[in-house]
Formats: structure tokens, sequence, C-alpha cells
């Protein structure tokens, strides 16, 4: 069993309820022989509801759901009777959660917002019964409509991250220890790479009771966007974040090159990422003095101009002694209610998450989640064999 219990992706087959059938009835009673026809018409079958809950912040209560099933409509009946409408069945997801279809990897819908309701798969209408079909021609009709059938598809949801703020950076940049030096938030922190395998929250506290939301994301390598390291699987929490915080450490090589870096991996996962604001924080300046940390914003602004790339902001920090977070945090604050952002953000979000998935990476993220659900279940004798050997290690 996995130790987390953050789960951001789960498949499902989901199937709505056919219509129910509608009666072939002709009505014979007493000092009524010839009635005519009286048959009802069939019930609705369920459909399968998505609806956006505020409460829920993973997929963890759908990870083991693989088969999500609506009810069939009833049958229609004799003396005009309808047929019961089937049940539908809403799923509650989390607002963020885009659905794809898992065969074709093309994009379904997308939950944005909380009480939100998307109609997923719609249930099949009841048949009508051969009372609808009387006329002036035709008093005894002796046929009635069949149901509609069910719809059926397995579905791939996502949830990406609804954050303020999307930290990007290679491993060890120190992105968990600014989420943890800014927030309440506790993410695990360690001198290895790759310490951080889940997204996390954390609610940065501004001036006068304001704040904004920050998200840690898993460390970027060259070549994510490409399957390598985490990236195919967290990159995408990403797309949801209307300002990226670029961090590299300040006692890196070639500030420039690693930012290149991974401006490219976001191109290659989404081009429209590059859209986005963006800041860059130079992290473990704790180590540097005034007169270096001023050399080497000159010589950004410079390899900036020579390699054509957009200058952003930069700020220099450090987490672990709190240098100049502040002024982190009044940069952040200003980019995110610049008009320039609203806008970007406005403009930008639909088609940001309205992309479908590319095949050759799609076959690859079913065969790690069906890796990721293998479970190993006990029978009864295995059960009974290790029961009996824990009494013998008790009585000794």
């Amino acid at each position: 069993m996995p130790e987390s219990n953050f789960v951001d992706y789960v498949k499902i087959l989901c199937r709505s309820g056919k219509g129910g059938h509608g009666s072939m009835h002709l009505r014979h009673v007493k000092y009524n022989p010839n009635g005519g026809p009286d048959g009802g018409d069939g019930g609705k079958g369920g459909s399968i509801i998505l609806r956006g809950n505020h409460n829920y912040w993973t997929l963890l209560h759908l990870k083991y759901e693989r088969h999500i099933f609506a009810e069939h409509g009833g049958n229609g009946g004799k003396d005009k009777c309808h047929g019961t409408d089937g049940k539908d069945v809403y799923i509650d997801v989390p607002p963020g959660t885009v659905v794809y279809n898992a065969e074709t990897g093309k994009f379904v819908c997308d939950v944005a917002y909380d009480g939100q309701e998307i109609t997923l798969l719609k249930g099949g209408r009841g048949g009508l019964g051969n009372f609808q079909f009387r006329s002036a021609t035709n008093q005894a009709p002796r046929y009635a409509q069949p149901g509609e059938p069910m719809q059926e598809m397995t579905i791939i949801m996502e949830l990406k991250l609804l954050a303020d703020v999307g930290l990007v950076g290679f491993p060890n940049a120190g992105k968990s220890t600014l989420v943890s030096s800014l927030s309440n938030a506790r993410p695990k922190i360690a001198n290895y790479p790759f310490t951080t395998m889940e997204p996390s929250l954390g609610i940065v506290g501004y001036r006068d009771q304001k704040s904004f939301v920050m998200a840690d994301i898993p460390g970027i390598i060259e070549g994510a966007a490409e399957g390598k390291g985490l990236g195919l699987r967290f990159l995408r929490h990403i797309e949801r974040n209307s300002l990226l915080l670029f961090m590299v450490p300040g006692d890196t090589d070639s500030i420039c090159r690693e930012y290149g870096i991974l401006l490219e991996e976001l191109r290659k996962f989404n081009p429209e990422l590059l859209a986005k604001q963006r800041v860059l924080a130079v992290t473990k300046c704790d180590l540097l003095d005034e007169e270096l940390m001023q050399m080497l914003r000159e010589q950004l602004e410079k390899e900036w101009e020579e390699k054509g790339l957009e200058s952003v902001p930069v700020v220099f920090i450090s987490a672990v002694s709190g240098y100049h977070l502040d002024e982190l945090k009044d940069v952040l604050w200003q980019e995110l209610n610049s008009e320039s952002n609203k806008l970007q953000t406005i403009e930008a979000d639909d088609r940001l998450v309205h992309r479908d998935k590319e095949m050759t990476h799609l076959a690859q993220e079913l065969a790690d989640e069906d890796a990721d659900d293998d479970i190993e279940y006990l029978d009864e004798d295995e059960l009974e064999d290790i029961e009996y050997l824990e009494d013998e290690e008790e009585g000794m």
C-alpha cells in the first residue's frame, strides 16, 4: 500500500443506465373487452454526474472505485404505468479535476469550482408504450419502443492543484524549505534528490490579514517533459498556478543556464505555460555577500539580453536564515495582483486545461498506475501460518 494519502490520478470504468422498455399491452376488462392500448412508457436510465466538492482535496476516495454504474430504468407496465427512473450517480471530486477518455486520450471535461455539476454520461431515455402510438387510423397498435442503450466510458481523472504560486526548480533547490518557512506546511526536507514525492500546499500570510496559496511541486530535471524523473506525473500541477516562482541555488555554476533548462522543459510539456507571470528566486544566498549578489544580478540581465530571454523580477533569498523573504512576498503579491497577470489568467485558463493527452505518454501513465495498484492479498492458509509463527515467537 502506498504510504501517502495524496492521490491525483485514478482510472474508472463508468456506465450510465439504459432506458426501460415501453409496454405493449391491450386493455381487456369486464364490460370493456376492447379497451384499447394502455401500455406505459419505460423509465429513464440513471446518469453519471461529476460534482465539484471543496471538502475533498485529493482523489483518494475514488482510488479503489474501479467501476461506477448507474441504475437502469424500469420497464413500463399495463394501465399506462410508467417505469421507474434509474437513480443518478454523483461523483464528488475536488475542484481542479480534469477528465480524459482513457482509450483515446481526448479531453472530456473540467470541474473547476465547488458545486459545479457536469453530466459525464447521460442515461438512456425510456421507450414509449403502445398507448403513445394510438391514433384514429391505428386504434390498437401492437408495438412499443425499446429503451435507449446505456453509455460506457473508461475515464482518467487527474487533479491539478489550484494555487496562486507554483514553485519550479531542480531537486534540492530549496522549494520545500521555502514553503515551510513561509507557511505552516511541513513538507519532507532532506539532503537528497526527489525528497518531495508529492505536491503540497501552504497558505502564505501577508500584510493586513491577506494571504495566497503556494504549491510545492516535486523537482524537475532535464528531460522531465519526456518522462524522466517525476516530471510527467507532476508537471500538470503547474498548469493551474497563476504565477510561477523559479528557484535556482546561488551556488550553481550558471543561474541563467539552469533557468533556461527549466523554461525549456515547461515549453516542451505545454508551450502555453510560458505565458504565465514568472519570478526568479536565487536561493541559498546566506553563502553570498552583497557585492557578489549584485554582480550576479547584472550578469543575469546581460545574459538574458544576449539570449533574447524575457527579463523577470529577481530576488535573492535564504529560506533558512529568512534573508529577503519579506521582499519575496512583496514581489509575489505585486505580480499576482498586476493587471497583466489577471488578463493572462482569464485568457489562458480554459486553453491550458483543454488539451488532449499524447498517446505516447498515455500508455506509460496507465502502466505506472497499474503498477502502483498491485496489491498482494493473502489467503486463509497464509494468514494461519503467519498467526502460528507469531504465537511461537511470543512463546519464545
